[in-house]
């Protein structure tokens, strides 16, 4: 490439790179808009963790080629650049803005070495400054998918050169050449389509450049071979070899491109492009029409826009239309100049043939005329056939600037055009930088495109202005009332209001806009798949109303029956079957959507989610390791495989699951519930000043975290630090007054450590209070009747108790030796009763009570901490709601600890029974 560009002077090159920095430095502060967001920021194919081969089995947009709903956009080459990027700066949108300047650069550098073949040096310097200030170009430079122009057209470029040197001395063949096109070729076709026409411009080339025959030679030379009265010529034949290999090659391309496609044409919809499903005469007059559209682009690029689908452009629909009129003219111009470039010899006939070459050629793929696409027009295809327009452009100026009369003039003109052209390109960058100032800029040019009013919605959707949202999707549905997108905005924003009744109305609405299914007729060939999405959200919607769990069954197994292949359909029902404790029901939906994408981490994440419904802990972590292994960090896959590890009680599993809530707390260091579950794995492991520390962090991040505070005023009680708990304790009840296990907590410490019976007798009679039945409560309550020295009272009360817990032999005995007591001493001897030893045993009961409930406050802390993540993950509502009734299964080694401690316990009931009995 440098050896071609040897002639382009390096203060050249230097001018044009900087009036390039010039008018496009801004786009630098731009972000990712538009197309950006599908290409890049959710395109898997861009992170290191997928593997290389997934980008030459993807289309641009990350979908696979084997996907209906796939765009057959293959540009694998162009997507390894984002990964590039991506792999340097992750999603910084500066670095992707560089590169795409750098390729711009690059670009109108090696398009002046092109110029030089055709104009003369101050031409070509003017053709190459017009396209690089060139305000059509903002799309495809600023826009970082358009980057796919941009390396296109370098390869397209550098295969041209290169071609233009397969002429040797004596008209020979110089084959080295040809094959450095040939690959060049297929590198710029698979950075975009439009690629493979530079064979076009390269057959054009050989033919009336570098042979120099004309259009009337051509047709003499035919005719005297037809006749019979002349051969055909050494060096015709020597062009037609190299033709043939040419062509040969494209046809080659051209074969695997369909392969790749797997011969099937990608699905757009009357709303991407109105003409393409209109009938005759409309479409083709539409489509004619287009032409001078673009035309009009490069010539008076003063209304840009981003956006030309649905009602940007009317149809065409009769030959009366005036502008009928503007396709006439064109059609003439463009014939003149093409007459006049074949039929007469000549440099500027051959400058104008090459410059109509470059405008017509690399539009054909854009142009509708072999196959639809998806927009009606589009600033970024204009890249390459602007080439053909500047060298137009300066050759018309030179013609001009040779008359003495008009050299002034058009040297006026030329600067005040590339002037304006530069501070219109400087401007228009600027509408570039968020989503939201993009399609404000664009509805200042087109108010009829309903596409436009829900872009603008969608980017004040994502600020969390619901309620201007919705008014710009309201509009896009008054401008285009059948645009079931439109109704689809409409009916998520107000759910986003929490307006139930208005979205079910507005889902309704773009409900009966869906075409009715024809037997026989594939429905994904006449809807956008993403139109399908209407009975997700609509049943998503209803399903939280219980009663009608089986109306949305329907609405998802409605969306499966006509599209078979639609994965989100499987996992939404899966989450809903959960809700109707179906899990095996849920199981079957989620294996067939893993048949249908085995990379989703998610849908691993939603098996293992039915496994714990299942009470299958086993093949739940295998999933949720299935999970990790594809996305090392899924949040909720690290958090509840952590929890699942630790209620497992199996020791060995501790490690590795402090370190999935290590590195959860690393992608989530505002979520308390990490630190907390921290903290209740050190406890289990006995290192009780770690525990205190991750506790107090997760207290500080969420001062009223229940569990938390209640756990960690246990731990202190555990740890004899009995007074330290009293401070947390009165925290917790003061945002939980009716705690039960926290008053018991209290009431036990205010007992044995402050001697306050006042105050524990307090808090037990406030757990009857609230539960009259509680047996651990009303038994607390009568040794505080002991202890003050009421036997009569302590009697009664333990005689309720036991009626409330008749299996506790305990309370029997207790009760026994109460009775004995009154029977044998008096009222002497009631005041000699060691009461102090018996709030001590008692504390040691009641602290033994408490150890029994730390693993139901983790199991709350469970539901605490998904109900937490709920609203960060919608499609798992479900699944977490359902984790929220699971149980943990006990452990073999657990019910042994729990077995010692029951036998502690019973140890501390006969030192009780010792006390009241006064031995």
């Amino acid at each position: 490439l440098l050896e071609k560009m040897a002639d382009v002077s390096l203060k050249e090159a230097a001018l044009i790179v900087g009036v390039v920095a010039a008018c496009y430095w801004n786009s630098l502060f731009c972000g990712f808009v538009f197309d950006d967001v599908s290409a890049i920021l959710d395109n898997k194919d861009l992170h290191p963790s997928t593997p290389l081969k997934n980008l030459f089995q993807n289309d641009f947009w990350g979908t696979p080629m084997s996907e209906e709903r796939s765009h057959k956009s293959y540009r694998p080459l162009t997507v390894l650049t984002f990964r590039l990027n991506y792999l340097f700066s992750e999603l910084n949108a500066v670095s992707y803005h560089f590169l795409n300047l750098i390729f711009h650069m690059v670009v109108c550098v090696v398009f002046l070495k092109v110029c030089k073949l055709f104009l003369d040096n101050r031409s070509s310097i003017v053709a190459s400054l017009l396209f690089a200030v060139h305000p059509i170009h903002t799309e495809a430079v600023t826009g970082v998918v358009g980057r796919a122009e941009l390396l296109s057209s370098i390869f397209f470029l550098a295969a041209f050169l290169s071609y233009t040197k397969s002429k040797g001395p004596d008209n020979t063949i110089v084959w080295t050449p040809i094959a450095v096109t040939v690959f060049l070729v297929a590198v710029a076709t698979l950075c975009k389509e439009q690629g493979i026409t530079v064979v076009g411009i390269c057959c054009v080339y050989e033919v009336f450049i570098a042979q120099g025959y004309t259009l009337p030679t051509l047709l003499d030379t035919a005719v005297q071979i037809l006749r019979g009265k002349g051969s055909i010529p050494f060096s015709m034949l020597q062009t037609l070899l190299k033709l043939i290999v040419l062509m040969f090659s494209t046809l080659l391309l051209v074969v695997v491109r369909v392969q790749v496609i797997q011969s099937q044409l990608p699905v757009f919809t009357r709303f991407d492009n109105p003409a393409a499903v209109s009938p005759s005469p409309a479409r083709q007059l539409t489509f004619n029409y287009l032409l001078p559209v673009n035309a009009w682009l490069l010539l008076n690029p003063s209304e840009l826009c981003c956006d030309w689908t649905m009602g940007t452009i009317p149809l065409v629909e009769s030959l009366l239309d005036v502008r009928n009129v503007a396709t006439l003219t064109f059609f003439c111009f463009l014939g003149a100049l093409t007459v006049f470039s074949l039929r007469y010899p000549g440099d500027s006939s051959k400058t104008v043939l090459m410059a109509l070459c470059l405008i017509v050629l690399p539009f054909i793929p854009a142009s509708n005329l072999f196959f639809p696409v998806g927009f009606v027009v589009a600033e970024r295809v204009l890249y390459v056939p602007s080439m053909g327009f500047c060298i137009l452009v300066a050759h018309g100026w030179k013609k001009l600037s040779n008359k003495s009369v008009l050299r002034k003039i058009s040297w006026v003109c030329l600067a005040a055009v590339l002037f304006t052209h530069a501070l219109k390109t400087l401007h228009r960058n600027w509408d570039w930088e968020s989503e939201y100032t993009l399609f404000m800029s664009a509805l200042k040019v087109n108010k009829n495109n309903a596409k436009l009013w829900n872009n603008v919605g969608h980017a004040l959707e994502n600020e969390k202005n619901f309620e201007r949202a919705l008014q710009f999707f309201i509009q896009a549905t008054q401008v285009q009332p059948d645009d079931i997108g439109a109704h689809m905005n409409v009916g998520r924003t107000y759910k986003n209001l929490n307006k139930t009744k208005e979205a079910e109305e507005s889902y309704m609405i773009a409900k009966s806009l869906m075409p009715q299914i024809i037997p026989g007729k594939k429905y994904a060939a006449r809807v956008a798949p993403n139109h399908l999405n209407v009975y997700i959200n609509l049943a998503n919607l209803i399903r939280a109303n219980e009663s009608r769990l089986e109306e949305a069954d329907q609405l998802y197994r409605q969306a499966i029956s006509m599209r078979p292949d639609f994965k989100q359909a499987y996992i939404s029902r899966g989450e809903l079957l959960l809700k109707m404790n179906k899990p095996l029901k849920a199981k079957e939906a989620y294996l067939r959507a893993l048949e249908l994408d085995r990379t989703n981490a998610d849908l691993w994440y939603n098996l293992a989610i039915v496994y714990i419904e299942l009470k299958d802990p086993t093949e739940a972590l295998k999933n949720f390791n299935r999970a990790l292994e594809l996305n090392p960090t899924h949040k909720l896959a690290l958090f509840n495989s952590a929890l699942l590890m630790q209620e497992s009680g199996d020791a060995r599993l501790r490690p590795e699951a402090k370190q999935r809530l290590l590195h959860y707390v690393k992608e989530e260091p505002q979520d308390a519930n990490g630190y907390f579950n921290l903290g209740m794995l050190a406890m289990d492991d006995k290192k009780d000043t770690e525990a205190e520390a991750w506790m107090k962090k997760a207290i500080r991040l969420q001062p009223n975290f229940r569990s938390a505070l209640f756990n960690l005023a246990l731990l202190y009680s555990q740890t004899a630090k009995e007074l330290m708990a009293l401070p947390v304790l009165e925290d917790l009840l003061r945002y939980y007054p009716d705690h039960t296990k926290g008053l018991i907590l209290k009431g036990d410490i205010l007992m044995n450590q402050k001697k306050d019976i006042v105050g524990a007798k307090m808090c037990f009679e406030k757990i009857l209070e609230l539960d009259p039945n509680n047996v651990q409560g009303k038994h607390n309550l009568c040794v505080v009747y002991f202890e003050e020295r009421d036997l009569i009272k302590a009697e009664k009360c333990l005689v309720e108790t036991l009626a409330l817990a008749p299996h506790e032999e305990y309370i029997q005995r207790h009760l026994n030796i109460v009775r004995s007591k009154i029977a044998s001493l008096g009222a002497t001897e009631q005041s000699s009763l060691p009461s102090e030893g018996t709030a001590a045993a008692e504390a040691k009961k009641n602290s033994f009570q408490n150890l029994k409930e730390v693993k139901n406050e983790k199991t709350t802390t469970q539901s605490t901490v998904d109900n937490t993540k709920e609203h960060s993950k919608n499609k798992k509502l479900t699944e977490k709601n359902n984790v929220d009734k699971e149980t943990p299964k006990k452990s073999t080694k657990e019910i042994k600890d729990i077995e010692k401690k029951r036998v502690a316990a019973l140890k501390r009931l006969e030192e009780i029974e010792r006390i009241l009995n006064g031995e």
